[in-house]
């Protein structure tokens, strides 16, 4: 399978990554069949953290903007300005959506060295 431009930019995939991919047979289900199947699962789900909490975490991505990209429990991602890759800081969240929250950094847990 091919991985275009698009996905790559965009943030999607990365190069260094494996990835499983499915082919759906055309037809089987229609969408929203498959989102009311999706959405229980997703129902009553909390996002793992709230609004004032504190975290440490280790920045392993760069979003398009240029913030730092933190994953705390089930993959919510937080956004963490003023970061790069491969630091280690102590963050304060300020704004939790379901998926994404920002979280503004307390301190460097680690002296993070960059080249």
């Amino acid at each position: 399978m091919e991985i275009t431009n698009w996905e790559l930019t965009d943030g999607d995939l990365h190069l260094s990554e494996v990835y499983c991919v499915a082919q759906l047979a055309s037809g089987s289900t229609s969408s929203s069949q498959e989102t009311s199947r999706e959405e229980p699962e997703r129902r009553g789900r909390e996002p793992p953290i709230a609004t004032g909490d504190r975290r440490s975490v280790d920045i392993e991505d760069i979003g398009k903007r240029g913030d730092g990209i933190a994953r705390v429990e089930r993959g919510h991602v937080v956004i963490v300005p003023e970061t790069e890759i491969g630091d280690r800081v102590t963050i304060e969240i300020k704004n939790v959506q379901e998926t994404l929250a920002f979280g503004e950094v307390i301190e460097h847990v680690e002296p993070t060295v960059h080249e």
